[in-house]
């Protein structure tokens, strides 16, 4: 009945004393839910659920005389929930009429003390967008919706998973300038979850790799993760500088033709440019780059030395990496660094979509949504990511290599994609539609350009393998498959990528660097582009991506290269990618290669590549991939 102006819940079953005593597994009160009327709710193990303490007159629809009935939302897990929290003393309003309460008039509000919680749900038209969603409820009794809010608190309190405290880097220019309106909009979220946030507006390029790289690893402790609000190019400065300074790992295969001495965090490395003559004498197509290893008491191997001293040499350096690393040279490197080991097993990036294509956010979310990026935050998702290690190698006037690191997570390309960045570079001023018209440019001078590229060769079988690892390091299992395996694509919980229990990251050289049949083949022409692929790269251009099959942690790079032909051939090679379901690949001057490693030489004097939609100048190029070295706040796309 109605009392002053508040609305008595009938016949009131809540039981305080079940909601503060021994935690029951299940507990359950009548409230009133705001557009809906007097419900019962219940908790459990799993979520909420409601029900309306009587059936309500007004429960369906008609629609040319046939009647629906309502789909409004009766229950939300707890995986979804991300906040609870008391409002105050306020009106309610219900939208219908119960039997048992004609009185209560639609449209009819009451007074009661108010508690909301925040969730999400899936869009029933775009499975992976998610659409956040608030349920308001309502008693007479104060400590009644307290010890709600205290229960639902407490149990989200026990998802560890959940971050608490975040760094967030806004790109104020990124794509159409929008940075920091897109930070605003999603903002509202994190407050409701009691996630801390500590936000820099970035003022100059460069600004958070430099902040990343040289805040102290004690301090990132602090944080859960690090979310940048912008496009792939801000995320790829940030994965940078997380990277450059605490990753330390043997460089990947160097180009056959380099011979000198290569140094890096781990001392002097070596290339025997007549070691590798020795290796590739009987294999004209097929050569294995030597794979740089410690040299030991820092001296240098000249191309004068002996036979015999090389191969004695050879021999001590083999010793060495077993006495340094144990019997698997290239087991996980991390597992060296202890302090790198524990802050990447906790540590998560989060990315918010405010770019000119957004690649990785279509990758491993499904939807280019602001709102669906910052959700996948608060609930602490959690997905494995391939980073690829791109080596420029760079000869120096004293004859000596210097290596130029540079970390990617999407994608590398050369030629047609590397043009395309440099051009676009021009028109910056016209925001995302530049892209559109430096490729129209690029696309019309039809330039192809002379290398080589050798690539490590997978068999096909075991390139549907999944990495499995243990308290001993990485190791590949193969699966069971009668007949050839069908093509794969990437979703949540996806059967290839990385499980979710297995220790991220393989922060060593792919587990097939180390395969005693590891095989290379070379191959030397003119090309227009040169690509290689770590993810699957979707975007509103592509919308199965470059490689439709290609998985966010399975420890390959998808190697795409295209020779030269006829312009009409290229341009119909470039609508399959356009198109949803094409086959880009069905062509005689494309091919596509599954790779752990590949080695780049240009012929020319000027070679760009395109990284992460970065410019980066590079004549010689070598780049390896690291199996599920990062973790991102996301889940993998639905659809």
């Amino acid at each position: 009945m109605e009392r002053d102006g508040n609305y008595d819940i009938a016949g009131d079953k809540c039981q305080p004393d079940s909601l503060l005593g021994g935690e029951p597994a299940t507990s359950s009160c009548n409230l009133f839910l705001d557009h809906v009327g007097e419900v019962t709710l219940t908790f459990n193990s799993d979520g909420l659920s409601w029900e309306a303490v009587e059936p309500l007159v007004n429960d369906t629809s008609t629609c040319l005389g046939i009647k629906y009935l309502s789909n409004a939302a009766t229950e939300i897990k707890l995986s979804d929930i991300y906040a609870a929290e008391f409002i105050d003393y306020g009106l309610l309003h219900s939208s219908r009429i119960s039997r048992s309460m004609k009185h209560l008039l639609i449209g009819h509000d009451v007074k009661m003390y108010r508690f909301s919680v925040y969730g999400v749900q899936r869009n029933e038209i775009q499975p992976s967008r998610l659409v956040p969603v608030k349920y308001t409820f309502g008693h007479n009794n104060l400590q009644t919706c307290q010890m709600w809010v205290n229960r639902l608190n407490s149990s989200l309190n026990l998802k560890v998973e959940r971050p608490q405290n975040l760094m967030v880097f806004v790109h104020p220019r990124s794509g159409k300038g929008l940075g920091c309106r897109t930070w605003e909009a999603v903002a509202p979220i994190f407050s409701h979850a009691k996630v801390k946030t500590k936000v820099v507006v970035t003022e100059r390029p460069g600004q958070a790799f430099d902040v990343m790289s040289s805040i102290t690893d004690r301090e990132l402790n602090s944080y859960d993760g690090v979310v940048a609000v912008g496009g792939d190019g801000f995320f790829n400065e940030i994965l940078n500088g997380f990277l450059s300074p605490r990753l330390k790992a043997p460089m990947p295969p160097a180009p056959s033709d380099l011979v000198h001495l290569v140094k890096d965090s781990y001392g002097s490395l070596v290339h025997d440019g007549n070691e590798a003559a020795e290796e590739s004498t009987d294999q004209s197509e097929e050569q294995s780059p030597l794979i740089s290893c410690p040299e030991q008491n820092g001296s240098r191997i000249s191309n004068s030395d002996s036979q015999s001293h090389r191969h004695k040499r050879k021999r001590e350096r083999e010793q060495d990496q077993k006495e340094t690393y144990g019997d698997h040279f290239f087991e996980d490197s991390a597992a060296r660094d202890p302090d790198f080991q524990i802050l990447k097993e906790r540590f998560r990036f989060g990315i918010i979509p405010a770019g000119s294509t957004d690649a990785i956010v279509m990758c491993t979310t499904g939807s280019r949504d602001p709102i669906t990026s910052a959700l996948h935050i608060v609930l602490g998702k959690r997905v494995h990511l391939d980073i690829a290690q791109v080596v420029r190698w760079k000869e120096t006037p004293k004859s000596a290599v210097e290596p130029c690191v540079r970390y990617a997570a999407s994608f590398a390309g050369y030629g047609f994609y590397g043009d395309v960045i440099t051009e676009s570079e021009k028109y910056r001023w016209m925001g995302p539609k530049r892209y559109d018209y430096a490729g129209t440019m690029v696309f019309l001078r039809h330039r192809s350009y002379e290398a080589e590229v050798g690539y490590l060769e997978v068999d096909s079988d075991r390139s549907n393998l999944t990495f499995k690892g243990n308290n001993q390091g990485s190791r590949v299992q193969e699966k069971s498959s009668p007949c050839k395996p069908e093509r794969r694509i990437c979703r949540v919980n996806c059967e290839v990528c990385m499980p979710s229990h297995v220790t991220p990251g393989i922060s060593g050289p792919n587990p097939y660097l180390r395969t005693e049949n590891a095989k290379w083949k070379r191959c030397r022409g003119r090309f227009l582009s040169v690509g290689a692929a770590v993810i699957s790269c979707r975007n509103e251009k592509a919308p199965d991506g470059l490689v439709a099959d290609a998985h966010l942690s399975d420890g390959f790079l998808h190697l795409i290269l295209i020779k030269d032909c006829p312009h009409a051939y290229y341009l119909w090679h470039l609508t399959q990618l356009a198109r949803r379901g094409g086959n880009p690949f069905n062509f005689k001057f494309v091919e596509h290669h599954k790779t752990p490693a590949f080695t780049f030489t240009s012929s020319g004097n000027e070679s760009i590549w395109n990284v992460d939609g970065e410019l980066f100048p590079a004549h010689q190029l070598s780049a390896q991939v690291f199996c599920g070295l990062v973790s991102l706040f996301a889940s993998g796309p639905e659809v």
